[in-house]
């Protein structure tokens, strides 16, 4: 099965020398540039017809950005990483952890 192939090399579906022959005109566009709070510039381009948004991801750190340059709006706080232990003591409280770790005990011993 070596000099086999499985039709034509080198080609994709829509490939091929069209153009703008073949797929009609583009839309009108215009180019809006955002700028986050790191001081990245992000060019995109959007048709005329579309509504542009006011915020945008910068592509290169992920903060939001804005169409206002000198009013770039301010990072995010981070939320430090809570541990299961965190999230559980959010929950309950050590009374009740202390009540439930004697339930769990007793269950295994075959006290209840």
């Amino acid at each position: 099965m070596a000099g086999r192939s499985g039709g034509i090399r080198g080609s994709q579906v829509g490939a091929g020398p069209m153009g703008e022959n073949e797929r009609g005109e583009s839309a009108p566009r215009v180019v809006v540039s955002f700028w986050c709070g790191n001081g990245h510039e992000a060019r995109i381009g959007f048709s005329l017809e579309a509504v542009t948004p006011q915020e945008w991801d910068c592509p290169k750190c992920g903060l939001v950005a804005s169409t206002d340059r000198d009013n770039a709006p301010a990072p995010a706080g981070t939320v430090p990483y809570k541990t299961h232990l965190g999230y559980l003591c959010q929950r309950r409280t050590q009374e009740e952890g202390d009540l439930l770790l004697e339930e769990a005990l007793a269950k295994l011993r075959g006290t209840v």
